[in-house]
């Protein structure tokens, strides 16, 4: 029997009609729809949903019939990419022990490649004893004759000597570029490197390398080379922190494009791969991503942080946009795929009560069909609305956040949960449904997340202002905020939390021992409690003191200026003698970004200065809280703690 789009939607998607959930049992599920993407002519598009209590990959045709579906069990899917109309590709991820190889803990990707057709499955590297099996980046696709490719960055192997058979890793080997047969799984050697250092590979629609870059780690080196790397260099450049990188195929043939975020402004630069001749595009906007021509690879537009929120240089194709904008007036509406005319796409709509909804848009007539909501047991009456908050911090500095305010009651002196995004360079909280505040607006909370200096989306110079400021004026921008929706009557400042992950973590454990007075409660997800002895974990896991992560991190915290004491002054479990409010720990054991033991210590520390402390290990869980049952966990454990101190009511 033919499964259809309307069981599979009864089953997924058309959802719960009843809310008598606790918040942390419905916030914290897993998308029940997520990954849609159109095929790159538009006659097909797949998702992941979860059907009863099974995530699985769903294809279907454009007639909303089922053509493929298949369990994913317990796999971290990080995305879908499709290579032609019949071979889809599944990103996934495994945190895995590397230790006899690779000497660490490690989020290990791999993509998994389905010939719809012939329906045959395989992961890259699978049946290649001579390459490692892990992907170290995906390079374009090509569809060659009747075959379809993928473009895999891997590390080869070398054959053991002496009584031992098989492969081993050998150190001093660098990831070459290998395509794959999607059809066979048959990897072969594209391109190699040419020296030890990080490569990226554009690869164009016929399968030729357009352009390589290589970052030599060691001493910042960065140089741009058109086709396979063996030519001589258009340019190279000193470069501390690698904020530069290939970003695809220009808007004509001949010509790739450079992401340079190195100076005073960001810059999109398209070169012209014979002359090394640069045009700067889209000098006038922040950009969120780039728009391709899926079947061609070359440059369409791009995603903006400003309204539209698209932007085309074709002026046929800005028109049929903003045509479709106006179809969701008032939402925060998202273009998420599109076929190689834009002639169909995938929006994702959010905000004004919706939880997210994903819509199939005729682009050329503004027609659309909901094909699901990744959030359907959480009703429109429970969405809290979004809005920016703009404000000044101490030194004069234009800042804005994002502020989620309960869905029911008024909206001044509210109770607050202080909500710091992660990082902390580069990343920003944008408007939009926010599952992990909107747990906490669904209890009866404001949120408030900062895009405090530092944060994307604003510009170089902004973005570049936070660096030295790890513990000094991000944090002192995140507390200016909290005062200033105070001094609008907003929030209660007396009533506030601060819960964050990641560097978010590590202000909110910042903001009640290095900072005070200012919250009732401190939950670090994931956060760094040590700079000195994280920093140590760095320069062990990447072998040494000299590449772009031990360089970053200095930069950061200021240590590259004023030596590395000063992260000790900055660090939080050096004041946890001092901490003013009850701290609540929780942290993944498989955490590869920012190991357990910075929250262990902190709670040590905690607890020999007899300060008000727990801590929730949470098992089989990364630094992205990618796991259902421990998100879940997670949000459990906060809520309850942030009532508890701070009850809303």
């Amino acid at each position: 029997m033919r499964t259809t789009f309307a069981a599979i939607c009864v089953a997924v998607f058309c959802g719960l009609t009843q809310a008598a959930f606790a918040s942390a049992d419905i916030y914290g599920k897993l998308p029940g729809l997520e990954s849609v993407d159109l095929s790159p002519k538009g006659t097909r598009y797949a998702f992941v949903a979860l059907v009863g209590d099974q995530r699985r990959l769903v294809v279907m045709d454009a007639q909303d019939k089922i053509i493929f579906h298949n369990a994913l069990g317990d796999k971290k899917i990080r995305g879908i990419r499709w290579a032609s109309e019949d071979h889809v590709m599944i990103e996934i991820s495994d945190t895995q022990n590397m230790m006899a190889t690779f000497g660490v803990t490690a989020e290990i990707w791999n993509v998994l490649w389905i010939n719809l057709k012939e329906k045959k499955a395989g992961f890259v590297f699978d049946d290649d004893p001579g390459i490692a099996d892990a992907v170290f980046g995906m390079h374009g696709t090509a569809v060659v004759g009747d075959k379809a490719y993928g473009y895999f960055a891997g590390i080869p192997l070398r054959r053991a000597t002496g009584t031992r058979a098989g492969y081993d890793w050998d150190p001093s080997m660098d990831v070459d570029l290998f395509r794959v047969d999607l059809d066979t799984g048959k990897s072969r050697l594209e391109a190699r490197s040419v020296e030890q250092g990080s490569h990226e590979w554009i690869v164009g629609p016929d399968g030729t390398v357009a352009a390589t870059s290589i970052y030599f780690t060691k001493d910042g080196t960065w140089r741009l080379h058109p086709g396979e790397g063996k030519n001589k260099p258009l340019r190279e450049s000193k470069i501390p922190i690698p904020e530069i990188g290939l970003s695809g195929l220009g808007r004509t043939p001949g010509t790739f494009l450079v992401m340079d975020n190195t100076g005073e402004v960001d810059e999109l630069q398209e070169v012209n791969a014979t002359t090394g001749e640069q045009t700067l595009l889209l000098e006038e906007y922040n950009i969120e991503g780039l728009i391709f021509d899926p079947v061609t690879r070359l440059l369409l537009g791009a995603q903006i942080a400003e309204e539209p929120r698209a932007i085309f240089f074709d002026p046929a194709l800005d028109a049929r946009w903003r045509g479709v904008k106006k179809t969701f007036p008032g939402f925060n509406t998202r273009l998420i795929s599109w076929d190689h005319t834009l002639a169909h796409a995938i929006v994702k709509t959010d905000g004004q009560r919706d939880s997210g909804t994903y819509w199939k848009v005729d682009m050329a007539t503004g027609t659309t069909k909901v094909l699901g909501k990744p959030y359907p047991a959480i009703l429109p009456t429970r969405v809290g609305t979004t809005q920016m908050f703009k404000y000044k911090a101490s030194d004069g500095l234009d800042i804005e956040g994002v502020l989620t305010l309960p869905a029911k009651g008024a909206a001044k002196n509210l109770p607050v949960v202080v909500m710091p995004h992660g990082g902390p360079i580069g990343p920003f909280d944008s408007v939009g449904f926010d599952w992990w505040a909107q747990a906490y607006t669904d209890a009866g909370y404001a949120v408030f997340q900062p895009n405090y200096r530092g944060s994307g989306g604003y510009g170089a110079t902004f973005r570049d202002a936070g660096y030295g400021e790890w513990g000094g004026k991000m944090l002192s921008d995140i507390s200016d905020g909290l005062k200033a929706l105070a001094d609008a009557g907003a929030v209660d400042p007396k009533r506030a939390c601060i819960v964050g992950g990641s560097y978010g973590g590590y202000a909110a454990l910042a903001g009640v021992t290095v900072q005070q007075g200012l919250y009732k409660c401190a939950v670090s997800v994931n956060g760094v409690s040590d700079m000195r002895s994280f920093f140590r974990w760095i320069i062990d896991r990447r072998g040494g003191r000299q590449n772009s992560s031990t360089r970053f991190y200095r930069a950061a915290t200021g240590a590259a200026e004023r030596g590395e004491k000063i992260m000790t002054e900055i660090s939080p479990v050096t004041y946890a003698g001092r901490a003013d409010a009850p701290v609540l720990l929780i942290h993944g054991v498989d955490d590869t970004v920012v190991p357990i033991a910075q929250s262990g210590m902190m709670a040590s520390a905690l607890e020999s200065a007899d300060k008000p402390v727990e801590i929730i290990r949470m098992k089989g869980e990364d630094h992205w809280l990618s796991g259902e049952a421990t998100r879940i966990e997670m949000l459990t454990h906060a809520l309850a703690f942030v009532k508890k101190h701070n009850p809303p009511n």
